[in-house]
Parts: C-alpha cells; structure tokens; sequence
C-alpha cells in the first residue's frame, strides 16, 4: 500500500493533488486543518498482476451414457459418475450445495458475463428481504452500461429502497461506510468477461474494496465446456456461490452441472422466470435430480419441482 500526505491551502487544492498524483482509485484516510490550510492523507494499493492459468488440455473420456443423462449434454465423466448410483444420492456426493450468503457480515457481489441475469437476481434477492422486513443497501457498479442503473432503480424505487451507484473501488467504500450495523448488502456488477486480465483485476479490485463475497450468475443453456471455463475464471477471481438463470427456458443442464463441478461454486438458487417476487427457487440434490431424471417431452420443459 502506498501511503502519501497532501498539504495546501484549500481543500480543493489538496483534491486536486491527490488526483493527479494517485488517481481516482486512492482511498481517503483522514483530513484535518493544519497552520498552511489542510491536510489529506491518501493510501492507494499496490496493483499486482492477475494471471489467468492456461486451460488444461481435454483428457480422453468415455461416451456419456443415453438416456435421461445423456440428454442433458452433461460432461461424459460426470454423467458417467452420476450414473453409478441413486441421482439424489450422486449428486449429493459429487456436487456442493448451501443457502445465498445472508449478505449481512460481507456484502454479497454478483457477478457474471454480459447479459447473465446479475441485475435482475439483485432485485429478486432485494425483493425477498424487503418481503422479510429487512431494508437492503443497494448498489451498483456498472455506470457505464445504457440503462444498467437506470433498470435497477425501476426495480429499487418500487420496493422503497435507495440505488447508490459506486463505478470505482474509493466510491464503493464510501457507499458501504454509510449502511447501519448488520444491514445487508447487495452489490450488482457490469458484465465482466473473466479472460481478459484488466477486466479480471479491476472485478477483484471492487470485491477487496468491499470484502464481499462473490456469487456468480450464469445463465443454463450455454455449452457446458463453455460454462465450465468460465466458472473455473471466476472462480479464480474469488467465486465460491453459483445461482444459475433461465431455468425457465432451459431443457438442458449440462452448463449449470458442469460449472459448479469445475469451479467448484455450491449451487445456491434458480432463477426460474422474469418475476421480481417468487422469481427464486432453492436448489437441492433432489430439485434437480427430479429435473435431470424427468423424460424430455417434445416442445416442453420438464419443471423444476420438489420431490
């Protein structure tokens, strides 16, 4: 950490001294009066690199099994190790599930590539602990996205709470200073692509700033290579959570199955539709093993339902 005191006259001189010599991103620590004027003093962490581990080359594996399995174009080793036993029992055993973080000792930061539903679970989550009695800090990182903030603040100006927009690591922590004791915290992120370095570092940046803990948000439907890649990325910038969207229109759950076995990240909840209340649903080793084992109709998908 860089350390750097600043002396001038005026407060905007000291500012502006600040800015030049350490940037946006330096983080304020105290100000007082001294005989020439003011005195700020301004720490600014030290960057260091983020490097992103090459993939490792695809072993040769066995033909996925047919059948209820095979449909959901899981990975061939996983649906194989699925296979070997009762569903709920296998997957109990093969994959890690826990409640969404409660948000109130960390703030909880949801992240994600472009266009993965990170914005809209912010307002179901939002909307559940509104339900609840319990009044959320909102905030959101992505400023520069056209009608990020402005979508947010539709959802936060219906349940009563108020949007801070907070772009930079220093904004952010200004913004969490303010919540009361124990008051949770959620932070929605602009969509951040985890194999490209600065994007990478700057995402880890703005979780340090607000020791959160980071939820990943994927949609269900992608490749399940794909989804496994890119929860392995953000897994490495501080993931431990996965809440996958869309499945509502998803037939197929390789991609969600495949990223939480790759991270690993423990499956949390679903976004099963567009609903703001009731738009969540828990998932457990019998939710989706009841999902899984159910015989794909033409034209329809199976429910995701309790067993």
């Amino acid at each position: 950490m860089r350390l750097k005191v600043f002396r001038a006259a005026r407060m905007a001189e000291a500012m502006a001294m600040l800015r030049a010599e350490l940037g946006a991103e330096a983080v304020i620590l105290g100000t007082r009066r001294v005989a020439q004027g003011v005195e700020v003093t301004a720490a600014l962490e030290a960057e260091e690199p983020f490097l992103i581990p090459p993939m490792p080359a695809a072993a040769p594996v066995p033909e996925a099994p047919a059948g209820p399995l095979g449909f959901h174009n899981l990975p061939a080793a996983l649906a194989i190790a699925l296979g070997g036993g009762p569903l709920e029992q296998a997957l109990a055993g093969r994959l890690g599930f826990a409640p969404l973080p409660e948000a109130r000792d960390r703030p909880v930061m949801l992240v994600g590539p472009p266009g993965a539903g990170k914005t809209l679970t912010c307002a179901k989550i939002a909307a559940r602990m509104v339900l609840a009695g319990t009044q959320p800090v909102i905030v959101t990182t992505d400023g520069q996205r056209a009608g990020a903030a402005a979508q947010l603040a539709a959802f936060t100006g219906v349940l009563g709470l108020t949007l801070a927009v907070a772009q930079s690591a220093a904004a952010l922590g200004k913004a969490l200073a303010r919540r009361m004791r124990g008051q949770p915290v959620l932070v929605d992120t602009a969509g951040c692509d985890p194999f490209d370095a600065p994007q990478a570092v700057a995402l880890r940046g703005l979780a340090a700033a607000a020791g959160a803990e980071l939820v990943l948000v994927l949609p269900a439907g992608l490749d399940a290579a794909e989804a496994a890649d890119l929860a392995r990325a953000f897994a490495l910038i501080g993931a431990r959570h996965l809440v996958p969207t869309r499945l509502d229109s998803a037939r197929r759950l390789g991609a969600v199955l495949a990223a939480a076995e790759a991270g690993p990240l423990l499956l949390t909840e679903a976004g099963i539709g567009p609903e703001v209340v009731d738009g969540l649903e828990p998932l457990s080793p019998a939710r989706l093993a009841a999902r899984l084992a159910a015989a794909p109709r033409r034209g329809a998908t199976p429910p995701l339902e309790a067993a």
